[in-house]
């Protein structure tokens, strides 16, 4: 079957492109710049009649539409992009007889209240109401390792804090997006008759809290602790992200989730002849435990000696290197003299000797922790007494930064108990 994937670039078009091809499908690729000789020219926020699609549907026997933007700006909109070029796309298909139209809907278009989902169930009713066969396609949350919002996510799960919007508890059903290329791939050749909607979700349905956990254990990390965020805090982040490009959360995206994304898995369990695969077997054990321990043979303890020796170097440079008389100098600004400050100039230096002896010898989580809550308390100690030094052009306080960082990175990938 020669099939056109529009969106053929996108995350769901070039893995429906990929799964096409290897079924023996003659796929030809829409992309906005075409380039390779299986490409063909197609833009939505030009395409807007049905007669500028009549050439290029020529031989074509099935047409996914897969094209789909979560952030508006003044080249594309959702009523161009989602609504008018699909719509004249349609129009054309039903007129030149196409055999099958299949249009990549979202899962809760058909009641949802943002100007996405309307915008995406204007096309999708339009359609149905053609006489051309068709399939629409509402998928939920879609999981691939190269998804924008599947990185996101597995970015997330990776902190040792995982920042949850009102509790997290928004029910989710994720569905892997090989099942959900295979499921489109059995809709190009099963008749709709009546029913020309069907929901493609995954397996399990979980809470938003419980799918970040389920994440971090597959990536084979640690302990880890949840924070709950306001409703109304994250409200206001989606109002100041909300045009930023990349952003993943913005207004649409935050009452998406609010509102969840699930539904019955039986049609998509029919679909497949299987049940669809559940999120806990998304990310790969064996890979993810690979790449962890890969990353962390070389990275945990470069990253360990460097503190270690910031630790130790600091401690001996105190004691044996640099003048006392100025140490003491900066420790009567802080309010501490005579035997004050003796007592805190060698309790210093021992406890940076020892930071550093068991940052070689026996780390762990406590120690990461213990370390961070005496920089900052440095920190804002100096930055109280001698707030000159913060705009100093060495910066010897802001290089606190970088080691906070650093105790951050080794504190989230701690797999001690």
């Amino acid at each position: 079957m020669n099939v056109l994937i529009c969106g053929a670039h996108g995350f769901i078009g070039a893995a429906l492109c990929e799964r096409l091809e290897k079924s023996g499908h003659t796929v030809i690729r829409g992309v906005r710049r075409a380039v390779a000789k299986n490409e063909l020219e197609v833009d939505y926020t030009r395409d807007r009649e049905a007669t500028q699609w009549d050439a290029l549907l020529q031989g074509v026997d099935a047409v996914i539409n897969a094209v789909g933007i979560l952030i508006e700006n003044r080249q594309h909109t959702f009523d161009e992009v989602h609504t008018k070029a699909p719509i004249a796309l349609f129009d054309a298909c039903s007129r030149l007889r196409i055999r099958r139209v299949i249009q990549i809907s979202a899962l809760g278009a058909q009641c949802g209240a943002t100007p996405y989902f309307k915008s995406k169930r204007a096309a999708d009713d339009y359609l149905q109401s053609l006489s051309v066969s068709s399939w629409i396609v509402r998928p939920a949350l879609v999981y691939g390792s190269s998804g924008a919002s599947a990185a996101f996510f597995r970015m997330l799960a990776s902190l040792p804090v995982h920042p949850l919007p009102a509790g997290g508890h928004q029910r989710l059903r994720p569905v892997h997006v090989d099942d959900l290329t295979e499921a489109v791939e059995c809709l190009l050749e099963t008749d709709a008759g009546d029913q020309r909607v069907v929901d493609v979700v995954g397996g399990e349905e979980v809470e938003y809290r419980e799918m970040l956990s389920i994440y971090r254990r597959s990536l084979g990390l640690g302990r880890f602790c949840q924070m709950s965020i306001p409703a109304w805090l994250i409200g206001v982040g989606a109002a100041l992200l909300n045009r930023i490009p990349g952003s993943m959360l913005t207004g649409d995206t935050w009452r998406m989730l609010q509102a969840g994304s699930t539904a019955d898995a039986s049609a998509t369990a029919t679909l497949l002849k299987r049940p669809p695969r559940s999120l806990r077997t998304f990310i790969d054990r064996d890979a993810a435990d690979l790449l962890h321990r890969a990353l962390s043979s070389w990275r945990c303890i470069l990253l360990r000696s460097v503190l270690s020796f910031v630790w130790i170097w600091t401690a001996v440079s105190s004691v044996f290197l640099y003048p006392r008389d100025e140490s003491f100098a900066l420790l009567t600004r802080a309010y501490l003299q005579g035997t004050n400050a003796i007592v805190a100039f060698w309790l210093a230096a021992a406890i940076d000797f020892v930071f550093g002896a068991l940052t070689m010898v026996k780390p762990g989580r406590l120690l990461w922790l213990s370390q961070a809550v005496l920089i900052v308390t440095y920190s804002l100690i100096i930055a109280v007494t001698m707030p000159e030094i913060l705009w100093h052009p060495f910066g010897a306080v802001l290089k606190n930064l970088p080691i906070l960082a650093i105790l951050l990175i080794l504190f989230s990938e701690d797999t001690s108990r």
